[in-house]
C-alpha cells in the first residue's frame, strides 16, 4: 500500500480538483549501512560541544546561520513563524507552457498526482455504487487536455513546513505527475564552469559533422525502453549481502580498464559506425 504524502487540490481558473500526492520512487529496496565497532555493536552519535566538552540535550539546540568564522545569527522558532508562507493546501496554477520548455535541469523531485476520490465533499453516495463527481471529471479533463496540447502547468504550493515550492504538472500515462522545481537562483550558471565558458570552441569540418550525425543515427533506438537498463552495482550488492548472511563470501570484481583517449576523430567515428546498433543488439529491426 502506497502512503499519501500530501492532500489538497489543484486550482486553475474557477476549477478546484481535490488530489493526493504519492512518491514516484520505490525506496523499499534501498541499501543503507550502519556503522559498527570491532565487536559488531552499532555506534550511536551524540550532540557534543567541544568548547564546554559536554553532551548537549536536544532541548538546548538552536538554529544558527554562520555570517563569519565562528559568528552566528541565532534563528528562533518564532522568527521562522513570522515569515512562514500561508499553507492553503492548494496547488495554485499560474500559467501553462509548452511541455518541451520544461528543462529537466530545473526538476528537483517528482510525485504522482491522483484524484482524491475518497473525499466525502466530492463523492455522492448511493446504495448500489459510488457516482463519480464533477471533480473526478475535472481531473480526467485536465489529464486529457495536457496530453492533447502537450502543455505543462506551472504553479506554487506549500508541501512541507513553510517553504513555498515552484512546481510543474504534466500528463503522464493515465494520470498526472508533479515536479518540484529549483528556482533560477538555485541553478549555477554554466559560465561558472570554466572548462566550458573559457575554452575556445574548435572548428569542426563537414566530414566530422556528417560522420557524427551518422553515428548518432546508428545508435538511435526506434523506441526507448528503460527496462533494458539495470543498476548492476545494486544487484551485485544484494547478492553479496545474501551470501554474507548465509556465511558465504562473494567477491565482486569490477572492470578497471580505462578507456583509450581519442587521437584520430575521423578514424574513431568510422570505427564506431561499424559497431552494432541498439536495435540489432536487442533483436529489434530498425525501420
Amino acid at each position: 500500500m502506497v502512503s499519501t504524502i500530501w492532500t489538497g487540490s489543484i486550482s486553475f481558473g474557477l476549477v478546484n480538483v481535490p488530489v493526493r500526492l504519492y512518491t514516484t520512487t520505490d525506496t523499499s529496496k534501498d541499501f543503507s549501512f550502519n556503522q559498527l565497532d570491532k565487536e559488531g555493536h552499532r555506534i550511536r552519535y551524540k550532540k557534543w560541544c567541544p568548547i564546554e566538552e559536554r553532551e548537549v540535550e536536544y532541548s538546548e539546540i538552536k538554529k544558527g546561520y554562520e555570517i563569519a568564522k565562528d559568528q552566528y545569527v541565532v534563528i528562533e522558532k518564532q522568527d521562522l513563524e513570522k515569515i512562514a508562507v500561508e499553507s492553503t493546501r492548494t496547488i495554485d496554477i499560474k500559467e501553462f507552457i509548452n511541455e518541451h520548455e520544461l528543462d529537466p535541469l530545473f526538476v528537483e523531485k517528482s510525485y504522482y498526482i491522483a484524484p482524491d476520490s475518497n473525499d466525502k465533499r466530492v463523492r455522492k453516495k448511493v446504495k448500489e455504487k459510488s457516482v463519480p463527481s464533477v471533480q473526478d471529471k475535472a481531473y480526467s479533463l485536465l489529464v486529457k487536455v495536457l496530453h492533447d496540447t502537450k502543455k505543462a502547468a506551472i504553479g506554487k504550493v506549500v508541501l512541507r513546513a513553510e517553504r513555498e515550492h515552484l512546481v510543474a504538472i504534466r500528463a503522464y500515462q493515465r494520470g498526472l505527475v508533479l515536479h518540484t522545481l529549483h528556482y533560477l537562483s538555485e541553478i549555477r550558471p554554466v559560465e561558472a564552469i570554466t572548462e566550458i565558458s573559457e575554452t575556445k570552441v574548435p572548428s569542426i569540418d563537414e566530414k566530422e559533422i556528417s560522420l557524427g550525425h551518422l553515428l548518432v543515427e546508428n545508435l538511435t533506438s526506434k523506441d526507448f525502453d528503460i527496462s533494458r537498463y539495470h543498476d548492476e552495482y545494486i544487484e551485485e550488492l544484494e547478492k553479496l549481502i545474501n551470501a554474507k548472511a548465509k556465511g558465504k563470501v562473494r567477491m565482486i570484481r569490477q572492470a578497471t580498464k580505462q578507456p583509450e583517449q581519442t587521437q584520430d576523430l575521423i578514424a574513431a567515428l568510422k570505427a564506431s559506425l561499424e559497431q552494432p546498433s541498439p536495435s540489432s543488439r536487442t533483436g529489434r529491426r530498425k525501420d
